[in-house]
């Protein structure tokens, strides 16, 4: 009876132990899983990512180009994604897509994420073996939630790859000076200003008054007058089966020519010291075709200007100015969170966030629904209804094919301009000049 006993007591024991192990391991395995692999705590598609908040540590190359705000947006995430680091390298535009386009071509030195602007996707959309194909993952299920002719900007043809997200578009309106429009006698009030430069000829009109009353241009940079012109055109450098068709854009190229010749346009190039230095200074008096995003530059270059600044709607509707999409390398070794950042940064949420701060205007139109939107005052532009006036012109915007060369063809448009401008060149000269550039560039391709 004792052997037995002693052996009953001592598998008690045994099972004890390993019991207290089990339920150790249990345990631990459970408080992990809190923090790494718990798939509804960490693959909630909410306002928090989809990246696992307590996984290995993860370091994320943006290239980032313009004033988008994305450095506070990417610390945002952070908080709720503390194992994801985003390392935000901002540069000019043209430099970011040219090294972006040498660095995928090289196969080496691209970044976890690159921004590209609408006119340059078709360019990188030929090279897209270098991207991943964000539809897998998880980009088809977050397609409605953008404008759909935005959205097909950055697709194939038959819809299987899809190499960015949308972030913003670019409605275009009028900027303008108040202090300028009542020294010359026009409205500065944006309804009466809107409806007295309601036609292009108008606008020239207006010109005239302003200089003889201030000795003052009505716009300083040529290329934005030529770039408003172009944009309400409904078909500009190319046609959808890649033909020049840069005839179109001529009578742009004409009036705006017209205009530095009589010395109503002034000559500073945009992005420039001297153009940022003009909006602070009042030394004209509109800023055609201003989509939202330049809200920021104009605040940058000029702080100590707010109440000066304001906006109407732009002579004989709005066209579209920029806008870019989000991409991810095939480089890179994180694709997943990744996409998971881009498709939180696109989501209608931020982009009202990235409006409010930058004027990023929404490609997601459930933001334009957003009571808290439409009730968006810039006190800068003399607490101008910002929200309301882009989202009225985003309504008559009509997508424009742009084509693989567009840049090409823009490029030495703005040569042509800028010679005009600064160099007192025969306007038909240069339009020639330009042509014949153009041409050769696109036999090379």
């Amino acid at each position: 009876m004792k052997k037995w006993f002693l052996l009953v007591v001592l598998l008690g024991l045994m099972l004890f132990v390993v019991a207290c192990s089990d339920d150790s391991s249990s345990s631990d395995s459970d408080g992990n899983a809190g923090n790494n692999s718990d798939g509804e705590t960490n693959t909630d598609n909410g306002g928090s990512g989809d990246s696992d908040s307590g996984g290995d540590p993860v370091e994320l190359d943006f290239w980032v180009f313009g004033n988008a705000g994305y450095d506070v947006l990417a610390e945002e995430y952070k908080k709720d994604n503390p194992n994801v680091t985003i390392n935000i390298n901002e540069g000019e535009m043209a430099d970011q897509h040219n090294n972006l386009f040498t660095s995928i071509s090289g196969g080496s030195g691209a970044p976890d994420i690159a921004m590209v602007e609408v006119s340059e996707i078709a360019k990188f959309m030929e090279a897209s073996d270098q991207f991943y194909n964000l539809n897998d993952y998880g980009a088809a299920d977050v397609g409605g939630n953008f404008l759909e002719w935005k959205w097909q900007q950055a697709q194939s043809v038959d819809g299987s790859f899809q190499i960015g997200l949308p972030t913003d578009i670019g409605p275009t309106t009028m900027f303008y000076r108040t202090d300028v429009m009542e020294e010359a006698g026009l409205p500065t009030d944006r309804d009466e200003l809107a409806a007295e430069l309601d036609t292009w000829d108008a606008y020239y009109e207006a010109a005239k008054t302003i200089k003889d009353a201030t000795d003052k241009p009505i716009a300083d940079a040529p290329k934005l007058v030529f770039n408003a012109l172009r944009d309400q055109e409904e078909q500009q450098y190319f046609d959808e089966e890649g033909n020049l068709i840069i005839d179109n854009v001529k009578e742009a190229y004409d009036y705006t020519t017209k205009m530095i010749g009589e010395g109503l346009i002034g000559q500073n190039s945009l992005w420039t010291p001297e153009w940022g230095s003009a909006m602070a200074d009042g030394s004209y008096a509109t800023m055609p075709g201003a989509p939202g995003w330049m809200v920021g530059n104009v605040k940058g270059n000029a702080p100590d200007a707010s109440g000066l600044w304001d906006i109407a709607s732009i002579p004989e509707g709005a066209g579209n100015w920029g806008g870019s999409f989000l991409t991810v390398p095939a480089e890179s070794e994180h694709p997943q969170e990744a996409y998971d950042f881009i498709a939180w940064l696109t989501a209608p949420e931020q982009q009202l966030k990235a409006f409010h701060e930058k004027g990023l205007f929404p490609s997601a139109p459930d933001v334009y629904e957003n009571e808290e939107f439409l009730a968006t005052t810039d006190e800068y532009f003399n607490g101008a209804p910002t929200a309301a006036i882009f989202a009225e012109a985003a309504k008559s915007v009509t997508p424009v094919y742009m084509g693989v060369n567009y840049s090409i063809v823009d490029t030495e448009l703005d040569t042509a301009i800028t010679n005009v401008a600064v160099e007192g060149a025969d306007p038909q000269d240069e339009w020639d000049a330009a042509v014949e550039r153009i041409e050769t560039q696109l036999e090379r391709q």
